[in-house]
Protein backbone atom coordinates (compact mmCIF):
# COMPACT_ATOMS: atom_id res chain seq x y z
CA UNK A 1 0.00 0.00 0.00
CA UNK A 2 1.34 3.81 -1.10
CA UNK A 3 2.62 5.65 2.02
CA UNK A 4 2.96 9.28 2.44
CA UNK A 5 5.68 10.13 4.70
CA UNK A 6 3.80 10.24 7.95
CA UNK A 7 3.65 6.20 7.47
CA UNK A 8 0.16 6.62 6.92
CA UNK A 9 -1.90 5.39 4.01
CA UNK A 10 -1.49 7.72 1.30
CA UNK A 11 -5.74 8.28 0.97
CA UNK A 12 -5.78 9.37 4.70
CA UNK A 13 -5.90 12.80 4.22
CA UNK A 14 -2.94 14.08 5.93
CA UNK A 15 -1.04 17.09 4.68
CA UNK A 16 2.46 15.27 4.76
CA UNK A 17 4.75 15.36 1.37
CA UNK A 18 4.84 11.78 -0.09
CA UNK A 19 8.16 9.87 -0.20
CA UNK A 20 9.66 7.02 -0.68
CA UNK A 21 10.70 5.20 3.01
CA UNK A 22 8.96 2.46 4.47
CA UNK A 23 8.70 3.98 8.49
CA UNK A 24 9.41 7.54 9.80
CA UNK A 25 11.42 6.54 12.64
CA UNK A 26 13.47 3.61 10.21
CA UNK A 27 14.49 6.26 7.34
CA UNK A 28 17.80 7.53 8.89
CA UNK A 29 19.17 3.89 9.68
CA UNK A 30 17.86 2.97 6.03
CA UNK A 31 19.27 5.63 4.20
CA UNK A 32 22.64 4.72 5.63
CA UNK A 33 21.88 1.11 5.04
CA UNK A 34 21.49 1.44 1.45
CA UNK A 35 24.70 3.88 1.78
CA UNK A 36 27.31 0.96 2.53
CA UNK A 37 25.20 -1.56 0.57
CA UNK A 38 26.50 0.26 -2.82
CA UNK A 39 29.47 1.15 -1.54
CA UNK A 40 30.80 -1.48 0.60
CA UNK A 41 34.51 -0.25 1.23
CA UNK A 42 32.49 1.48 4.21
CA UNK A 43 30.44 -0.24 7.02
CA UNK A 44 27.57 0.69 9.33
CA UNK A 45 27.89 -0.04 13.13
CA UNK A 46 25.79 -2.55 15.30
CA UNK A 47 22.61 -0.58 16.90
CA UNK A 48 23.88 2.97 16.06
CA UNK A 49 23.30 5.02 12.93
CA UNK A 50 26.95 5.12 11.97
CA UNK A 51 28.89 4.77 8.93
CA UNK A 52 32.69 4.07 9.76
CA UNK A 53 35.66 2.87 7.35
CA UNK A 54 35.82 -1.10 6.62
CA UNK A 55 39.71 -0.67 6.61
CA UNK A 56 39.59 1.50 9.65
CA UNK A 57 42.40 -0.91 11.79
CA UNK A 58 44.72 -0.22 9.27
CA UNK A 59 44.11 3.85 9.81
CA UNK A 60 44.79 3.70 13.88
CA UNK A 61 47.49 1.29 13.60
CA UNK A 62 49.58 3.25 11.44
CA UNK A 63 49.24 6.28 13.54
CA UNK A 64 47.27 8.63 11.39
CA UNK A 65 44.28 10.94 12.77
CA UNK A 66 41.22 9.86 13.34
CA UNK A 67 38.29 12.03 11.45
CA UNK A 68 35.06 12.03 12.78
CA UNK A 69 32.23 14.34 11.79
CA UNK A 70 28.52 14.30 11.28
CA UNK A 71 25.35 16.27 12.32
CA UNK A 72 21.60 15.74 11.14
CA UNK A 73 20.57 13.19 8.50
CA UNK A 74 18.58 14.96 5.47
CA UNK A 75 21.54 16.69 3.97
CA UNK A 76 22.76 13.80 2.02
CA UNK A 77 25.90 12.65 0.58
CA UNK A 78 27.05 15.04 3.71
CA UNK A 79 28.37 13.84 5.96
CA UNK A 80 28.15 10.16 5.66
CA UNK A 81 29.36 10.24 2.11
CA UNK A 82 32.71 11.48 2.72
CA UNK A 83 33.62 8.54 4.71
CA UNK A 84 36.54 6.20 2.87
CA UNK A 85 40.50 6.75 2.23
CA UNK A 86 41.46 10.15 1.96
CA UNK A 87 38.34 11.15 3.65
CA UNK A 88 36.65 10.97 6.98
CA UNK A 89 37.58 8.00 9.11
CA UNK A 90 33.66 7.77 10.86
CA UNK A 91 30.40 9.28 10.97
CA UNK A 92 27.69 10.00 13.58
CA UNK A 93 23.99 10.63 11.31
CA UNK A 94 21.26 12.23 13.88
CA UNK A 95 18.16 11.97 13.41
CA UNK A 96 16.34 14.76 10.27
CA UNK A 97 17.97 17.72 11.03
CA UNK A 98 18.66 17.00 14.43
CA UNK A 99 22.38 16.60 15.63
CA UNK A 100 23.63 12.86 17.12
CA UNK A 101 23.13 12.29 20.62
CA UNK A 102 27.28 12.31 22.32
CA UNK A 103 26.53 8.26 22.36
CA UNK A 104 25.99 8.22 18.57
CA UNK A 105 29.16 10.11 18.52
CA UNK A 106 31.27 8.34 20.78
CA UNK A 107 30.14 5.15 18.81
CA UNK A 108 31.57 7.08 15.85
CA UNK A 109 34.92 7.51 17.93
CA UNK A 110 34.80 3.80 19.55
CA UNK A 111 34.40 2.20 16.15
CA UNK A 112 37.20 4.18 14.58
CA UNK A 113 39.98 3.90 17.39
CA UNK A 114 39.47 0.07 17.60
CA UNK A 115 39.98 -0.37 20.98
CA UNK A 116 43.30 1.46 20.66
CA UNK A 117 44.01 4.12 23.65
CA UNK A 118 45.72 7.29 22.83
CA UNK A 119 44.22 7.69 19.38
CA UNK A 120 44.36 11.26 17.41
CA UNK A 121 40.81 12.62 17.09
CA UNK A 122 39.77 15.47 14.97
CA UNK A 123 36.03 16.49 14.72
CA UNK A 124 34.67 18.43 11.92
CA UNK A 125 31.80 19.82 13.22
CA UNK A 126 29.24 22.38 11.79
CA UNK A 127 28.69 25.37 13.54
CA UNK A 128 25.25 24.71 14.76
CA UNK A 129 24.40 24.52 18.58
CA UNK A 130 23.17 21.49 19.11
CA UNK A 131 26.36 19.78 17.23
CA UNK A 132 29.11 21.87 18.72
CA UNK A 133 27.27 20.96 22.48
CA UNK A 134 26.82 17.25 21.70
CA UNK A 135 29.91 17.04 19.92
CA UNK A 136 31.83 18.52 22.49
CA UNK A 137 30.60 16.27 25.03
CA UNK A 138 31.67 13.57 22.70
CA UNK A 139 35.25 15.39 22.51
CA UNK A 140 35.92 15.61 26.54
CA UNK A 141 34.84 12.11 27.15
CA UNK A 142 37.16 11.09 24.36
CA UNK A 143 39.92 12.74 26.70
CA UNK A 144 38.94 11.22 29.46
CA UNK A 145 39.34 7.65 27.66
CA UNK A 146 42.93 9.16 27.02
CA UNK A 147 42.51 9.72 23.23
CA UNK A 148 44.08 13.52 21.94
CA UNK A 149 41.11 14.93 20.54
CA UNK A 150 40.49 18.40 19.11
CA UNK A 151 37.32 20.06 17.48
CA UNK A 152 37.32 22.31 14.60
CA UNK A 153 34.10 24.12 13.94
CA UNK A 154 33.27 25.00 10.60
CA UNK A 155 30.86 28.37 9.73
CA UNK A 156 31.32 29.68 6.26
CA UNK A 157 27.74 31.27 5.54
CA UNK A 158 27.70 34.98 4.10
CA UNK A 159 23.82 35.10 4.05
CA UNK A 160 24.00 36.83 7.50
CA UNK A 161 24.61 40.33 7.52
CA UNK A 162 25.67 40.19 11.29
CA UNK A 163 26.87 38.18 14.10
CA UNK A 164 25.71 40.11 16.96
CA UNK A 165 23.75 38.07 19.50
CA UNK A 166 23.23 35.27 17.28
CA UNK A 167 24.89 31.44 16.79
CA UNK A 168 27.44 32.86 14.07
CA UNK A 169 27.65 31.71 10.96
CA UNK A 170 26.26 28.99 9.84
CA UNK A 171 28.01 25.82 8.39
CA UNK A 172 27.29 24.27 4.90
CA UNK A 173 28.30 22.99 1.82
CA UNK A 174 31.91 24.75 2.52
CA UNK A 175 32.61 22.04 5.21
CA UNK A 176 33.07 19.27 2.89
CA UNK A 177 35.80 20.93 1.27
CA UNK A 178 37.19 20.94 4.88
CA UNK A 179 36.13 17.15 5.15
CA UNK A 180 38.68 16.94 1.63
CA UNK A 181 41.30 18.90 2.48
CA UNK A 182 41.52 16.78 6.23
CA UNK A 183 41.22 13.97 5.05
CA UNK A 184 44.02 14.44 2.57
CA UNK A 185 46.32 15.69 5.36
CA UNK A 186 45.44 12.64 7.69
CA UNK A 187 46.33 10.39 4.71
CA UNK A 188 49.53 11.74 4.34
CA UNK A 189 50.69 11.46 7.94
CA UNK A 190 50.00 14.67 9.61
CA UNK A 191 49.67 15.54 13.37
CA UNK A 192 46.65 16.65 14.98
CA UNK A 193 48.27 19.74 15.92
CA UNK A 194 49.25 20.64 12.38
CA UNK A 195 45.96 19.68 11.20
CA UNK A 196 43.98 21.98 13.49
CA UNK A 197 46.12 24.97 12.90
CA UNK A 198 45.90 24.72 9.06
CA UNK A 199 42.32 24.18 8.73
CA UNK A 200 41.41 26.78 10.81
CA UNK A 201 43.23 28.83 8.88
CA UNK A 202 41.82 27.20 5.54
CA UNK A 203 37.82 28.04 7.24
CA UNK A 204 38.06 31.35 7.80
CA UNK A 205 39.34 32.16 3.65
CA UNK A 206 35.98 30.36 2.55
CA UNK A 207 31.92 31.59 2.00
CA UNK A 208 28.92 29.95 0.87
CA UNK A 209 25.48 31.48 -0.10
CA UNK A 210 21.95 29.35 -0.61
CA UNK A 211 19.22 29.99 -2.61
CA UNK A 212 15.42 28.01 -2.52
CA UNK A 213 13.03 28.10 -5.18
CA UNK A 214 11.08 25.46 -2.94
CA UNK A 215 11.02 24.38 0.52
CA UNK A 216 11.51 20.93 2.06
CA UNK A 217 9.76 18.82 4.32
CA UNK A 218 10.84 16.57 6.94
CA UNK A 219 9.61 12.84 6.97
CA UNK A 220 6.30 12.90 8.98
CA UNK A 221 5.45 16.56 8.36
CA UNK A 222 4.70 18.96 5.54
CA UNK A 223 6.61 21.52 4.21
CA UNK A 224 9.31 23.44 6.39
CA UNK A 225 8.10 26.94 4.85
CA UNK A 226 5.95 28.61 2.14
CA UNK A 227 7.20 29.83 -1.06
CA UNK A 228 5.24 31.92 -3.25
CA UNK A 229 5.32 30.04 -7.37
CA UNK A 230 6.94 33.61 -8.67
CA UNK A 231 9.35 33.32 -5.52
CA UNK A 232 13.16 32.66 -4.51
CA UNK A 233 14.81 33.58 -1.03
CA UNK A 234 18.14 34.06 -0.56
CA UNK A 235 20.74 33.08 1.87
CA UNK A 236 18.45 30.50 4.14
CA UNK A 237 20.00 28.02 6.09
CA UNK A 238 20.45 24.06 5.17
CA UNK A 239 17.56 23.10 7.59
CA UNK A 240 14.43 25.79 6.05
CA UNK A 241 15.89 28.60 8.68
CA UNK A 242 14.96 32.00 7.14
CA UNK A 243 17.03 33.51 4.82
CA UNK A 244 17.90 37.68 4.16
CA UNK A 245 15.40 38.44 1.77
CA UNK A 246 12.99 37.00 -0.94
CA UNK A 247 12.33 37.85 -4.33
CA UNK A 248 10.79 37.29 -7.24
CA UNK A 249 12.33 34.83 -9.66
CA UNK A 250 15.20 35.26 -11.39
CA UNK A 251 17.18 34.28 -14.41
CA UNK A 252 19.95 31.98 -13.42
CA UNK A 253 22.63 34.96 -13.99
CA UNK A 254 21.00 37.36 -12.81
CA UNK A 255 20.45 35.15 -9.44
CA UNK A 256 23.77 33.86 -9.53
CA UNK A 257 24.75 37.58 -9.95
CA UNK A 258 22.58 38.41 -6.92
CA UNK A 259 24.17 35.39 -5.12
CA UNK A 260 27.84 36.52 -5.31
CA UNK A 261 27.22 40.18 -5.14
CA UNK A 262 25.80 39.26 -1.65
CA UNK A 263 28.28 37.39 -0.43
CA UNK A 264 31.29 39.65 -1.85
CA UNK A 265 29.25 42.71 -0.21
CA UNK A 266 32.37 44.27 2.46
CA UNK A 267 29.25 46.02 4.31
CA UNK A 268 27.96 42.83 5.59
CA UNK A 269 30.27 40.63 8.32
CA UNK A 270 29.83 37.74 7.19
CA UNK A 271 31.56 38.63 3.60
CA UNK A 272 33.99 37.06 1.79
CA UNK A 273 36.48 39.38 0.42
CA UNK A 274 37.11 38.18 -3.51
CA UNK A 275 39.38 40.35 -5.76
CA UNK A 276 41.18 40.41 -9.43
CA UNK A 277 44.00 38.04 -9.29
CA UNK A 278 42.80 35.44 -6.32
CA UNK A 279 43.15 32.07 -7.51
CA UNK A 280 39.49 29.76 -5.83
CA UNK A 281 38.23 26.95 -5.71
CA UNK A 282 34.02 26.80 -6.75
CA UNK A 283 31.68 24.25 -5.48
CA UNK A 284 28.09 24.72 -6.70
CA UNK A 285 25.87 22.54 -4.50
CA UNK A 286 22.66 20.72 -5.25
CA UNK A 287 19.97 21.54 -2.61
CA UNK A 288 18.57 18.31 -3.42
CA UNK A 289 15.21 19.37 -6.00
CA UNK A 290 17.90 20.83 -8.69
CA UNK A 291 17.68 19.33 -12.07
CA UNK A 292 21.57 18.84 -13.35
CA UNK A 293 20.37 21.02 -16.60
CA UNK A 294 20.21 23.88 -14.19
CA UNK A 295 22.95 22.95 -12.11
CA UNK A 296 25.20 23.20 -15.11
CA UNK A 297 23.85 26.62 -15.70
CA UNK A 298 24.55 27.69 -12.13
CA UNK A 299 28.20 26.53 -13.11
CA UNK A 300 28.75 28.13 -16.27
CA UNK A 301 26.98 31.51 -15.01
CA UNK A 302 29.19 31.13 -11.41
CA UNK A 303 32.71 30.74 -13.57
CA UNK A 304 32.00 33.63 -15.63
CA UNK A 305 31.12 36.33 -13.15
CA UNK A 306 34.15 35.29 -11.19
CA UNK A 307 36.29 35.48 -14.48
CA UNK A 308 35.00 38.64 -15.48
CA UNK A 309 36.83 40.35 -12.47
CA UNK A 310 39.20 38.57 -12.41
CA UNK A 311 39.65 35.69 -10.57
CA UNK A 312 41.20 32.11 -11.71
CA UNK A 313 38.81 29.43 -11.10
CA UNK A 314 41.32 26.85 -10.54
CA UNK A 315 38.85 24.00 -9.58
CA UNK A 316 35.70 23.85 -10.15
CA UNK A 317 32.68 21.02 -8.66
CA UNK A 318 29.42 21.09 -9.30
CA UNK A 319 26.39 18.56 -7.83
CA UNK A 320 25.55 17.03 -4.92
CA UNK A 321 27.50 17.67 -2.16
CA UNK A 322 25.44 18.92 0.94
CA UNK A 323 21.25 18.47 0.48
CA UNK A 324 18.09 19.94 2.02
CA UNK A 325 16.48 16.92 1.53
CA UNK A 326 14.28 17.61 -1.61
CA UNK A 327 14.66 21.44 -1.17
CA UNK A 328 14.88 22.74 -4.77
CA UNK A 329 18.09 25.67 -5.01
CA UNK A 330 21.29 25.68 -4.97
CA UNK A 331 24.46 26.89 -2.67
CA UNK A 332 27.86 28.45 -4.01
CA UNK A 333 30.73 28.24 -2.10
CA UNK A 334 34.03 29.71 -3.07
CA UNK A 335 37.70 29.24 -1.60
CA UNK A 336 40.59 30.62 -1.84
CA UNK A 337 43.62 28.38 -2.66
CA UNK A 338 47.10 27.99 -3.09
CA UNK A 339 48.98 25.33 -4.19
CA UNK A 340 49.46 23.46 -1.22
CA UNK A 341 45.50 23.51 -0.92
CA UNK A 342 45.11 22.41 -4.37
CA UNK A 343 46.92 19.44 -3.81
CA UNK A 344 45.04 18.76 -0.65
CA UNK A 345 41.67 19.34 -2.91
CA UNK A 346 43.13 16.94 -5.41
CA UNK A 347 44.73 14.50 -3.55
CA UNK A 348 43.10 10.69 -4.09
CA UNK A 349 39.93 9.70 -1.93
CA UNK A 350 37.51 6.89 -2.01
CA UNK A 351 34.82 8.76 -0.46
CA UNK A 352 32.07 7.81 -2.77
CA UNK A 353 30.33 10.94 -2.55
CA UNK A 354 33.68 13.43 -3.78
CA UNK A 355 34.33 13.70 -7.53
CA UNK A 356 36.94 15.14 -9.34
CA UNK A 357 37.05 17.51 -11.84
CA UNK A 358 37.68 16.28 -15.29
CA UNK A 359 41.32 18.39 -16.72
CA UNK A 360 42.69 18.27 -19.79
CA UNK A 361 45.51 15.69 -19.99
CA UNK A 362 48.57 17.15 -18.74
CA UNK A 363 46.85 20.51 -17.22
CA UNK A 364 47.17 20.98 -13.75
CA UNK A 365 44.40 24.50 -13.23
CA UNK A 366 41.33 24.46 -14.70
CA UNK A 367 40.34 26.87 -17.66
CA UNK A 368 37.29 27.48 -19.54
CA UNK A 369 37.36 25.81 -22.78
CA UNK A 370 36.77 27.75 -26.15
CA UNK A 371 34.59 26.26 -28.65
CA UNK A 372 35.59 23.61 -31.22
CA UNK A 373 34.90 24.24 -34.77
CA UNK A 374 33.59 21.38 -37.19
CA UNK A 375 33.01 21.20 -40.56
CA UNK A 376 29.94 22.73 -41.82
CA UNK A 377 27.24 19.93 -42.95
CA UNK A 378 26.08 21.40 -46.21
CA UNK A 379 29.57 19.96 -48.46
CA UNK A 380 26.56 16.70 -48.62
CA UNK A 381 24.50 19.18 -50.84
CA UNK A 382 26.80 19.44 -53.61
CA UNK A 383 25.48 18.57 -56.86
CA UNK A 384 28.24 17.15 -58.87
CA UNK A 385 27.36 14.11 -61.51
CA UNK A 386 23.59 14.23 -61.23
CA UNK A 387 21.79 14.91 -63.74
CA UNK A 388 20.16 18.17 -64.92
CA UNK A 389 16.26 18.45 -65.63
CA UNK A 390 15.84 21.29 -68.60
CA UNK A 391 13.18 24.73 -68.35
CA UNK A 392 10.41 23.30 -68.51
CA UNK A 393 10.96 19.87 -66.22
CA UNK A 394 12.53 21.84 -63.72
CA UNK A 395 9.36 24.25 -63.73
CA UNK A 396 7.20 21.24 -63.30
CA UNK A 397 9.27 20.05 -60.21
CA UNK A 398 9.22 23.67 -58.28
CA UNK A 399 5.16 23.66 -59.34
CA UNK A 400 5.08 19.63 -57.65
CA UNK A 401 6.94 20.84 -54.41
CA UNK A 402 5.24 24.19 -54.16
CA UNK A 403 1.61 22.30 -54.19
CA UNK A 404 2.86 19.46 -52.04
CA UNK A 405 3.98 22.58 -49.03
CA UNK A 406 0.67 24.55 -49.50
CA UNK A 407 -1.11 21.59 -49.26
CA UNK A 408 -0.13 20.77 -46.20
CA UNK A 409 -0.12 23.88 -44.73
CA UNK A 410 -3.93 24.14 -45.71
CA UNK A 411 -5.03 20.38 -43.54
CA UNK A 412 -2.86 21.68 -40.65
CA UNK A 413 -5.88 21.15 -38.24
CA UNK A 414 -7.25 18.84 -39.62
CA UNK A 415 -3.92 16.64 -39.12
CA UNK A 416 -3.68 18.44 -35.61
CA UNK A 417 -7.18 16.78 -34.68
CA UNK A 418 -6.32 13.33 -36.37
CA UNK A 419 -3.16 13.85 -34.12
CA UNK A 420 -4.58 14.31 -30.53
CA UNK A 421 -5.99 10.67 -30.51
CA UNK A 422 -2.77 9.18 -30.18
CA UNK A 423 -0.21 11.96 -29.81
CA UNK A 424 -0.19 15.11 -28.53
CA UNK A 425 -1.96 17.16 -31.49
CA UNK A 426 0.52 18.42 -33.64
CA UNK A 427 1.72 16.36 -36.47
CA UNK A 428 -0.33 19.09 -38.51
CA UNK A 429 1.95 22.01 -37.08
CA UNK A 430 5.15 20.13 -37.19
CA UNK A 431 4.28 19.66 -40.92
CA UNK A 432 3.34 22.33 -41.86
CA UNK A 433 6.29 24.05 -40.32
CA UNK A 434 8.52 22.14 -42.51
CA UNK A 435 6.19 23.08 -45.93
CA UNK A 436 6.49 26.35 -44.73
CA UNK A 437 10.51 26.34 -44.18
CA UNK A 438 10.36 24.95 -47.55
CA UNK A 439 7.81 27.50 -49.11
CA UNK A 440 10.07 30.15 -47.95
CA UNK A 441 13.38 28.38 -49.01
CA UNK A 442 11.83 27.92 -52.50
CA UNK A 443 11.18 31.64 -53.96
CA UNK A 444 9.88 32.38 -56.78
CA UNK A 445 9.72 30.42 -60.53
CA UNK A 446 11.65 32.80 -62.15
CA UNK A 447 14.14 32.52 -59.76
CA UNK A 448 14.61 29.19 -57.42
CA UNK A 449 16.33 29.05 -54.25
CA UNK A 450 15.69 25.49 -54.06
CA UNK A 451 17.81 23.46 -56.89
CA UNK A 452 14.52 22.20 -58.57
CA UNK A 453 16.90 21.46 -61.72
CA UNK A 454 18.64 19.03 -60.15
CA UNK A 455 16.36 15.92 -58.54
CA UNK A 456 19.70 14.61 -56.41
CA UNK A 457 20.57 18.06 -54.56
CA UNK A 458 16.44 18.68 -54.43
CA UNK A 459 16.29 15.98 -52.38
CA UNK A 460 19.22 16.66 -49.79
CA UNK A 461 17.87 20.16 -49.27
CA UNK A 462 14.66 19.03 -48.50
CA UNK A 463 16.38 16.56 -46.13
CA UNK A 464 18.07 18.89 -44.60
CA UNK A 465 15.40 21.66 -43.96
CA UNK A 466 12.70 18.95 -42.34
CA UNK A 467 15.94 17.84 -40.24
CA UNK A 468 16.50 20.91 -39.09
CA UNK A 469 12.92 22.75 -38.90
CA UNK A 470 10.76 20.05 -37.96
CA UNK A 471 12.39 18.52 -35.51
CA UNK A 472 11.68 15.28 -33.43
CA UNK A 473 10.47 11.79 -35.43
CA UNK A 474 8.69 13.93 -37.92
CA UNK A 475 12.08 15.97 -38.83
CA UNK A 476 13.96 12.83 -38.45
CA UNK A 477 11.85 10.49 -40.44
CA UNK A 478 11.60 12.89 -43.68
CA UNK A 479 15.34 13.70 -43.52
CA UNK A 480 15.89 9.75 -43.15
CA UNK A 481 13.40 9.54 -46.72
CA UNK A 482 14.67 12.24 -48.63
CA UNK A 483 18.32 11.49 -47.82
CA UNK A 484 18.37 8.10 -49.13
CA UNK A 485 15.95 8.79 -52.03
CA UNK A 486 18.69 11.17 -52.94
CA UNK A 487 21.11 8.43 -54.04
CA UNK A 488 18.94 6.68 -56.54
CA UNK A 489 18.41 10.28 -58.25
CA UNK A 490 21.06 11.40 -59.72
CA UNK A 491 19.69 9.96 -62.94
CA UNK A 492 16.27 11.24 -64.01
CA UNK A 493 13.93 8.69 -65.36
CA UNK A 494 10.67 6.89 -63.73
CA UNK A 495 13.11 4.00 -62.97
CA UNK A 496 14.86 5.71 -60.71
CA UNK A 497 12.02 7.55 -59.07
CA UNK A 498 10.61 4.80 -58.10
CA UNK A 499 13.83 3.25 -56.63
CA UNK A 500 14.00 6.80 -54.67
CA UNK A 501 10.46 5.83 -53.11
CA UNK A 502 12.00 2.20 -52.14
CA UNK A 503 15.11 3.82 -50.68
CA UNK A 504 13.38 6.34 -48.50
CA UNK A 505 11.22 3.43 -47.45
CA UNK A 506 13.86 1.24 -46.87
CA UNK A 507 15.55 3.68 -44.19
CA UNK A 508 12.74 5.07 -42.50
CA UNK A 509 12.16 1.06 -42.18
CA UNK A 510 15.24 0.18 -41.05
CA UNK A 511 16.18 3.27 -38.83
CA UNK A 512 12.52 3.87 -37.17
CA UNK A 513 11.40 0.52 -36.57
CA UNK A 514 7.85 0.34 -38.39
CA UNK A 515 6.94 -2.03 -40.89
CA UNK A 516 3.80 -2.21 -43.32
CA UNK A 517 0.74 -2.62 -40.69
CA UNK A 518 2.34 -0.65 -37.57
CA UNK A 519 -0.37 1.89 -38.28
CA UNK A 520 2.23 4.60 -39.80
CA UNK A 521 3.69 6.67 -42.27
CA UNK A 522 5.35 3.64 -43.81
CA UNK A 523 1.94 1.97 -44.96
CA UNK A 524 0.94 4.93 -47.47
CA UNK A 525 4.74 4.26 -48.63
CA UNK A 526 4.55 1.13 -48.94
CA UNK A 527 1.40 0.52 -50.94
CA UNK A 528 2.88 3.57 -53.09
CA UNK A 529 5.88 1.39 -54.00
CA UNK A 530 4.17 -1.82 -54.30
CA UNK A 531 1.59 0.41 -56.83
CA UNK A 532 3.99 0.31 -59.58
CA UNK A 533 6.15 -3.52 -59.10
CA UNK A 534 3.71 -4.58 -61.50
CA UNK A 535 4.05 -1.98 -63.73
CA UNK A 536 6.08 -1.43 -67.26
CA UNK A 537 7.87 1.28 -65.97
CA UNK A 538 8.89 1.93 -69.77
CA UNK A 539 5.11 1.79 -70.95
CA UNK A 540 3.45 4.68 -68.89
CA UNK A 541 4.45 8.54 -68.21
CA UNK A 542 6.01 9.42 -65.25
CA UNK A 543 2.86 11.73 -64.66
CA UNK A 544 0.91 8.55 -64.66
CA UNK A 545 2.89 6.73 -62.66
CA UNK A 546 3.10 9.46 -59.58
CA UNK A 547 -1.39 9.47 -59.99
CA UNK A 548 -1.08 5.48 -59.41
CA UNK A 549 1.13 5.93 -56.40
CA UNK A 550 -0.85 8.91 -54.84
CA UNK A 551 -3.96 6.71 -54.65
CA UNK A 552 -2.59 3.58 -53.54
CA UNK A 553 -0.86 5.42 -50.89
CA UNK A 554 -4.50 7.41 -50.07
CA UNK A 555 -6.05 4.13 -49.88
CA UNK A 556 -3.81 2.78 -47.48
CA UNK A 557 -3.66 5.92 -45.34
CA UNK A 558 -7.42 5.36 -45.15
CA UNK A 559 -6.92 1.76 -44.46
CA UNK A 560 -4.66 2.82 -41.17
CA UNK A 561 -8.41 3.39 -38.95
CA UNK A 562 -8.16 -0.67 -38.57
CA UNK A 563 -5.27 -1.61 -37.79
CA UNK A 564 -3.27 -1.53 -34.79
CA UNK A 565 -0.74 0.56 -33.48
CA UNK A 566 2.74 -0.80 -33.47
CA UNK A 567 5.26 1.85 -33.44
CA UNK A 568 5.37 5.82 -32.50
CA UNK A 569 2.77 7.40 -29.86
CA UNK A 570 0.13 5.72 -30.82
CA UNK A 571 1.79 1.94 -29.98
CA UNK A 572 0.87 3.25 -26.19
CA UNK A 573 -2.71 4.45 -26.61
CA UNK A 574 -5.50 1.70 -26.14
CA UNK A 575 -6.83 0.53 -29.25
CA UNK A 576 -10.28 1.40 -28.34
CA UNK A 577 -9.29 5.23 -28.62
CA UNK A 578 -7.64 5.15 -31.99
CA UNK A 579 -10.83 5.40 -34.19
CA UNK A 580 -9.41 7.72 -36.97
CA UNK A 581 -6.54 6.92 -39.64
CA UNK A 582 -2.78 7.62 -38.38
CA UNK A 583 -2.22 11.64 -39.16
CA UNK A 584 1.41 10.50 -40.19
CA UNK A 585 0.07 8.50 -43.13
CA UNK A 586 -2.47 10.71 -43.88
CA UNK A 587 0.15 13.67 -44.29
CA UNK A 588 2.58 11.86 -46.49
CA UNK A 589 -0.36 10.83 -48.77
CA UNK A 590 -1.91 14.21 -48.63
CA UNK A 591 1.27 15.75 -50.61
CA UNK A 592 1.48 12.69 -52.55
CA UNK A 593 -1.55 13.31 -54.08
CA UNK A 594 -0.63 16.95 -54.19
CA UNK A 595 2.16 16.59 -56.65
CA UNK A 596 -0.37 13.91 -58.70
CA UNK A 597 -2.53 16.98 -58.88
CA UNK A 598 -0.28 19.57 -59.95
CA UNK A 599 1.05 17.57 -63.00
Amino acid sequence: MASDSCGNDAQSGKSCTKKLINKVLDCERECNEGLVAVNPGISLVEGQTVVVRTDVRDVVSRGKVVLISGGGSGHEPGHAGYVGKGGLTACACGSVFTSPPPGCIMAAINAACQQHKGCQVLMIVTNYTGDRLNFGIACERARVKGHKTEMVVVGEDCALDSVDHSAGRRGLAGTMFIHKIAGAMAEQGQSLEEMVSSLNVIKMKMGTIGLSLSPCSVPGSGPSFTLQADEMELGLGVHGEAGVRRMKIQTAKEAVKTMMDHMTNPKTSTHIDIKKGDRVALMVNNLGGTSVLELNIVAKEAISYLEAIGVSVDRAYCGTFMTSLEMAGVSITVLHIDDVVLEYLDYPTDAPAWRTPYLPPGEKLRKTPGLVSVEAEDVILSDDGAYKLNADFSAQVYKAVKAACLKLVSVEKELNELDKQSGDGDCGSTVALGANAILKKLGDLSKPNLPVDCPHALALSLGQITENVMGGSSGALYSLFFTSAAQELKTANLKSLTAALNAGLDAIMKYGGAKPGYRTMVDPLYAACESLKDKDLDKITTSDAIKIVAEAAQKASEDTVSMDAQAGRASYVNKTLLTKPDPGAVALSTWLKAIAESL
